[in-house]
């Protein structure tokens, strides 16, 4: 019997997802495509859910797809494109998109390589905590491919145009640093593991509600017009203002009290 492709373990409300296939640089197959999947409908459903760190065992975080695994079975490289007439997103965009969509802040931790399917599943986090030596790429163009697991979507707001284009016609390797200054990473440091675990620990201290408002806000802001985002602003802040969780955080700001947070609020 295989083993699990994801361990996932929630403490305190902080979801550590790790990709367990080690062995094999945490290559994406179709178990890995399908554990993915089935953890994001967990953490989605998860009432007390305020932060998610995911990061890959061993020497890598991800290689991107594992293709000779593909090739063995092309029923199954057709299965995660599929998508059904009333869905948005295919399996292979959900197991990178689905990290945007979750309410609550998402760190990835990188390390070794992020290739391909791989940055793809990192670019889907709202942060990227590095190892100085890790390597990136956006590398389908290898395969003879395009980067097709949200990649057009997620990278937009982090580059202009033609940078994004570079990468993934090119195919090239990118160090950390360069992928720091282009903005595919958040930030480069010898532990990120241990500095995504601390940065987790403080974002449980804000209003879970304020936190998914921010998150909902700031990536529509980078996508729709001016005119749609300051209207979005007010909505946002209309369901927030007066709320449990926004008098808590007030009452602690003003008299250093330490009152807990209720759970989030369903869709802001």
């Amino acid at each position: 019997m295989d083993k699990p492709r994801i361990r996932c373990e929630i403490r305190d409300g902080i979801a550590e997802v790790m990709l367990t296939r080690g062995d094999k640089l945490n290559a994406l197959d179709r178990a890995m495509f399908g554990a993915t999947d089935e953890t994001l409908n967990q953490l989605a459903r998860h009432k007390g859910l305020r932060a998610v760190i995911l990061h890959g065992e061993g020497r890598a975080f991800c290689a991107g797809l594992d293709v000779k695994s593909m090739l063995r079975q092309p029923v199954a490289a057709l299965d995660i494109l599929r998508r059904e007439a009333d869905e948005a997103t295919n399996l292979a965009q959900r197991v990178a998109y689905g990290w945007h969509q979750l309410p609550v802040p998402v760190i990835a931790v990188t390390q070794g390589v992020c290739f391909g399917g791989g940055l793809q599943i990192a670019l889907g986090a709202d942060f990227r905590f590095s190892t100085p030596d890790c390597r990136f790429s956006v590398m389908e163009i290898k395969w003879g491919i395009i980067p097709d697991m949200s990649g057009s979507v997620t990278l937009r707001n982090l580059m202009g145009v033609d940078v994004a284009m570079e990468l993934a016609m090119s195919g090239r390797e990118l160090d950390a640093q360069e992928a720091r200054a282009l903005g595919l990473v958040s930030r480069v440091c010898e532990d990120p593991l241990d500095a995504a675990r601390e940065f987790a620990r403080t974002l449980i201290t804000k209003s879970p509600d304020a936190l998914a408002g921010i998150k909902q806000l700031y990536h529509q802001a980078w996508a729709r017009s001016d005119e749609v985002m300051l209207k979005e602003e007010t909505r946002l802040q209309q369901q927030i203002l007066g709320r449990p969780n926004q008098w808590r955080a007030t009452l602690n700001s003003l008299f250093r009290w330490r009152l807990p947070f209720g759970p989030r609020r369903n869709a802001l």
